[in-house]
C-alpha cells in the first residue's frame, strides 16, 4: 500500500534563494524552493509488525531523516532513515528502519506505508538489533545491480555494511564490509557512511570503475577510502605501515574543523572526482559564526586516476542550516546532512537530513 504525501515544498516561478557555488569544479549552485519545507516528516500513525519481537510498532514516529536516493524507471526512490520513538532516550537510543518515498518529478512524493529494509531474524541480527539500520547511500552498477551501503547499529559498534538487490525490493545482506579483512582488525571499530563513486553515462548515474576497481569514500571523523572489484567485497586503503590512510581530515580555521563525514555517492567529472561531504564545526577553532557541532556541507576534488589524491577543497560550506526545520528537532544545533544525489530530466536533486528529524531537498539545473 502507498499513501499519498502532499509535498509542502512549493515550486515557485519567482527567483529562488541560491546556495552558492564557490569554485568552477564544484557541483551546483543548488537552489532552495521558495518557502521551502521538509519533504518527509515523522508520522505518528504509521504502524508495522516487527518480525523480531512480533509487536506492532510506530516505526517512523520519532524521526525521518538522512536519505539515500536513486532513479529507477524514471522514478526517484528516496530511502530514508525512520526512527521509532522508544521513551525519552537520546540520539542513538531508538530503533531505525528504512522507509521509502517515490517521486516522478522531484516535487510530489508518495510514501510506502511500511519500512522496506529493517532488522530481521537473520544472520545480521547480531549487528542490527536493537539499534537498527541507519544512514543509507545507494548506487547502481552498469549491469543493473543496486548496492546499498548502510550502518548496522547494535548499540555496541556502528558498522558499515553492504546489501544488494536487482529490483530495490528484495535485498540480500552481505554483512559488515571489514568483518573478514585481515582477520577483522577493523571489524570492531566504528565505520559508517559509505559513498561509492559514480559517473553519469547517457543521462544515468552508475557506479564508476577507476583502474578496474570501484572506489568508496567512507567514515567519520576522517574520511577514508576503500576499493572493490565487485561492489560487495571491499579493501581499505592503508599506508605502507598497514594503517588506515585518511584522505580528508578536519581543518582548524574552517567550517569543517570538528569532523568530516562522507556524503552522497561522489561524481566522476571532467575535473576529477567531486566528493560532497558533511562537515562539523568546532566554534573555538573553526568558523565562529556557525557555532559548535553544526553540520554543513562541503565539496572536495580528487584526481580521476588516483582517488586518494586531493586537488582542491571548498573554503566555505555550499549548504548549511538556514530554514527553521533545519535547526529544530533531535539535533538542535542544526544539520543539513547530505546523503542522496540523483539526476532526472536534466536536473540534479540533493537530499539531506535536517536536525536528525526530517528530510529536505535542493536542486540544480546545469543549463539554467
Amino acid at each position: 500500500m502507498i499513501k499519498a504525501f502532499v509535498l509542502l515544498w512549493i515550486t515557485c516561478l519567482l527567483a529562488k534563494p541560491t546556495i552558492a557555488q564557490e569554485k568552477e569544479w564544484m557541483l551546483g549552485p543548488f537552489e532552495r524552493a521558495e518557502n521551502q519545507q521538509p519533504i518527509i516528516s515523522p508520522d505518528t500513525l504509521s504502524t508495522f509488525v516487527d518480525p523480531i519481537h512480533g509487536h506492532t510498532v510506530f516505526w517512523e514516529s520519532m524521526a525521518t531523516f538522512n536519505p539515500a536516493a536513486i532513479v529507477k524507471d524514471g522514478v526517484i526512490h528516496v530511502f530514508y532513515r525512520a526512527e521509532e520513538k522508544l521513551g525519552e532516550v537520546g540520539i542513538g537510543g531508538h530503533t531505525s528502519r528504512l522507509g521509502l518515498a517515490l517521486s516522478n518529478d522531484g516535487s510530489l512524493y508518495d510514501r510506502v506505508d511500511e519500512p522496506v529494509f529493517y532488522p530481521q531474524n537473520d544472520d545480521q541480527k547480531k549487528y542490527e538489533w536493537p539499534g537498527g539500520v541507519e544512514d543509507p547511500r545507494i548506487v547502481e552498477s552498469v549491469e543493473g545491480m543496486y548496492v546499498l551501503t548502510y550502518t548496522q547499529w547494535n548499540r555496541e559498534y556502528p558498522r558499515l555494511a553492504i546489501a544488494t538487490s536487482n529490483d530495490l525490493e528484495n535485498w540480500e545482506k552481505h554483512g559488515p564490509i571489514f568483518e573478514n579483512w585481515k582477520e577483522g582488525i577493523y571489524h570492531n571499530r566504528e565505520s559508517k557512511s559509505g559513498a561509492i563513486v559514480t559517473q553519469l553515462i547517457d543521462g544515468k548515474l552508475v557506479a564508476a570503475k577507476i583502474n578496474d576497481r570501484y572506489w568508496m569514500y567512507y567514515g567519520v571523523p576522517h574520511i577514508w577510502l576503500a576499493s572493490s572489484e565487485d561492489l560487495i567485497n571491499w579493501e581499505p586503503v592503508e599506508n605502507y605501515q598497514g594503517v588506515l590512510a585518511p584522505v580528508l581530515s578536519p581543518r582548524p580555521g574552517y567550517f569543517d574543523s570538528w569532523l568530516v563525514e562522507a556524503g552522497p555517492p561522489p561524481l566522476l567529472t571532467e575535473d576529477g572526482i567531486v566528493v560532497l561531504y558533511n562537515a562539523g564545526n568546532s566554534q573555538n577553532i573553526g568558523a565562529p559564526e556557525l557555532g559548535n557541532r553544526i553540520y554543513t556541507g562541503g565539496q572536495a576534488l580528487y584526481d580521476a586516476n588516483e582517488p586518494w589524491k586531493i586537488l582542491d577543497r571548498s573554503d566555505e560550506p555550499f549548504i548549511k542550516p538556514e530554514m527553521p526545520f533545519e535547526k529544530s528537532g533531535q539535533y538542535k544545533d542544526g544539520t543539513t546532512f547530505i546523503e542522496g544525489l540523483v539526476y532526472l530530466n536534466g536536473q540534479w536533486f540533493l537530499y539531506y537530513g535536517t536536525a536528525d528529524s526530517m528530510v529536505g531537498v535542493v536542486s540544480w539545473k546545469p543549463n539554467d
